[in-house]
C-alpha cells in the first residue's frame, strides 16, 4: 500500500519574507496566495508554544510541486548556516529546470546573488539525459540549483 498522493510542496523558513519571495519570483515562480498561521493548529504542527507565521506560497509556471515561504512573527527565527555547502546535512538544495541555464545565472547575478561554484555538465544521467547545472547562493544562503537540458 502507497501512502503517498502527490508531492505537494517543499516548506523554507525564512527571515525577510519580502526578499526571498522576490528572488523566487525573479526566477519565474508566481505567487499563488499569501497568509497567516497562528493558533493551535501551527502550535501543534510545529511543537512550537505561541508559533505565528506568515507564509507565501510560490507555484511553479507548469503547476507543478509548490515553495512554501515562512517568516516566523512569534517566536523570533532561529538561524541557521548561511554558508552551508552541499555535504552539510539537511535539505541541501531547491531545483528547478530553467530555458536558460546562462540568462538564469546572469538574472540572480544582477540582483547580486552568486555561484556556490561553477556551470557543470553532466551526460547521460540515469534521471535527466544530459543536464546543465549550478549551485546560486540566494538570500540568507538558500542553495538554489539552477538546470537545463543539453541537446
Amino acid at each position: 500500500m502507497t501512502h503517498v498522493r502527490r508531492f505537494d510542496h517543499i516548506g523554507i523558513t525564512v527571515a525577510d519574507l519580502d526578499a526571498v519571495t522576490a528572488f523566487f519570483v525573479g526566477l519565474g515562480l508566481e505567487v499563488e496566495g499569501s497568509g497567516t498561521v497562528q493558533g493551535e493548529f501551527v502550535e501543534t504542527v510545529c511543537a512550537i508554544p505561541g508559533a505565528h507565521c506568515e507564509i507565501v506560497m510560490l507555484r511553479p509556471p507548469d503547476g507543478g510541486t509548490r515553495l512554501e515561504l515562512s517568516r516566523f512573527v512569534t517566536p523570533d527565527h532561529v538561524p541557521g548556516s548561511p554558508t552551508a555547502m552541499a555535504n552539510e546535512l539537511g535539505l541541501r538544495n531547491v531545483c528547478f529546470e530553467v530555458e536558460d541555464l546562462d540568462a538564469a545565472v546572469a538574472a540572480v547575478a544582477a540582483d547580486g546573488y552568486g555561484l556556490v561554484g561553477g556551470i557543470g555538465e553532466y551526460e547521460g544521467s540515469e534521471f535527466d539525459g544530459s543536464v546543465r547545472m549550478a549551485y546560486v547562493r540566494g538570500p540568507e544562503g538558500i542553495v538554489v540549483s539552477l538546470s537545463d537540458r543539453v541537446g
